[in-house]
């Protein structure tokens, strides 16, 4: 057998070492501010700062617009690494990806080269409106309306659990332009831009988990924008944000990673340090099959994601069903592996002195956002019936 085949499952020199990079700048720079961001509910500010610093603030943007031009796994791997040290951190990377996925996908060259190179540059951030108070899984059902008015546009409605929401200079809002078209084909995507007349936020949420990455409502009140801000052809908003989904999923797969694996680390540092009846913890085997089965999950999905992202690389037939799947198996462990490692902590997991509880609270979160787990498995399940 060709020994490239065996290369297939090692990353890459550039891969290794981009990881070796990011791991330091979270460790260094990022890390020490966690536990602060989660008490304070605060943004990272500091933790942005390093980010844009080292360039891996927005790494998916191609070099023509200004960015480091990341592939789909070199990204996965920037906010795995983060995600490692601080959920709502890893927000940053994941949601400008998310936020300008759709103009990546279907925007004008004009449009790409308005709003890409200031994101680019770390100059503004990019959020993504899609779900209502009352469409939330059911997205075609959304209220939010755009009405043509010469060569402009009337936006009116709201979009909630808009992550980044106040901090982002930039939205991609999903709005309906023709009430009485065919559903899923009368949807049209734009940009809003913060300071817009008539556009405003809510309160923000008071969260379980990943509180420094701010969540809020988008208010539009008759926003009044150009046409030359569309991304994509009138009534294709509805389909281009579900291919945005495809790709982004897989982001969400490598957070889910990234704190399953900073949760493994304090455990396994823990048990080895923590002694009971004359010994480490780490020496009883009940413990030992804990870590065991921690880490052999953990991998599973690991493998899973980085599949997933090389599909997202090339647009795969089936990235639907790997993208769907990534993110619900991903999340799904490390919703277990967060629960167990606070259980190898005992009393210490359940309080604020270790990052365990904050890991925990942070992980659930994944297994909800762009598409709970359950639509997940509906998604897999079309496309396993599809053929």
């Amino acid at each position: 057998m060709s020994a490239s085949a065996f290369d297939l499952f090692q990353l890459p020199e550039e891969y290794q070492d981009l990881r070796a990079a990011v791991r330091a700048v979270a460790e260094n720079k990022i890390a020490p501010y966690a536990a602060d961001v989660d008490e304070r509910s605060r943004f990272p500010i500091e933790a942005y700062d390093a980010l844009r610093a080292a360039d891996f603030h927005a790494p998916h943007i191609a070099e023509e617009y200004g960015g480091a031009g990341a592939d789909a796994l070199a990204t996965c791997i920037v906010i795995e690494e983060v995600a490692r040290a601080c959920a709502s951190t890893s927000l940053i990377p994941a949601v400008n990806k998310l936020g300008t996925m759709p103009l990546m996908l279907a925007a004008s060259d004009e449009v790409k080269r308005r709003y890409l190179p200031p994101v680019a540059r770390g100059e503004a951030m990019f959020s993504y409106g899609l779900s209502e108070r009352e469409a939330g899984s059911d997205t075609a059902s959304m209220r939010t309306r755009a009405v043509a008015d010469g060569d402009e546009w009337v936006l009116s409605g709201q979009k909630s659990w808009i992550t980044n929401a106040g901090v982002s200079r930039y939205y991609t809002v999903l709005a309906v332009t023709d009430p009485d078209g065919g559903r899923g084909r009368n949807v049209t995507a734009f940009v809003v831009e913060d300071g817009d007349a008539g556009f405003s936020y809510g309160e923000p949420e008071r969260k379980l988990g990943i509180k420094g990455s701010p969540t809020r409502e988008l208010l539009f009140d008759n926003v009044r924008i150009g046409d030359d801000r569309r991304v994509g052809a009138v009534g294709d908003g509805l389909k281009i944000a579900l291919r945005t989904l495809d790709h982004t999923r897989v982001t969400i797969g490598a957070q889910a990673i990234g704190i399953a694996q900073g949760a493994l680390d304090h455990a396994a540092a823990y048990v080895k340090e923590r002694r009971q009846f004359g010994k480490a913890i780490a020496e009883f085997q009940g413990i030992q099959f804990m870590l065991a089965d921690m880490a052999m999950t953990l991998e599973a999905a690991r493998l899973m994601v980085y599949a997933a992202a090389a599909k997202s690389e090339r647009a795969d037939a089936d990235l639907s069903f790997f993208g769907a799947a990534a993110k619900c198996y991903a999340s799904d462990a490390a919703m277990r592996i967060t629960t167990d490692a606070v259980q190898l902590l005992g009393g210490y997991g359940y309080v604020k002195d270790f990052p365990l509880e904050r890991m925990m609270r942070d992980a659930k979160i994944t297994q909800i956002y762009e598409g709970t787990n359950q639509v997940q498995r509906i998604v897999m399940a079309r496309q396993l019936l599809k053929g």
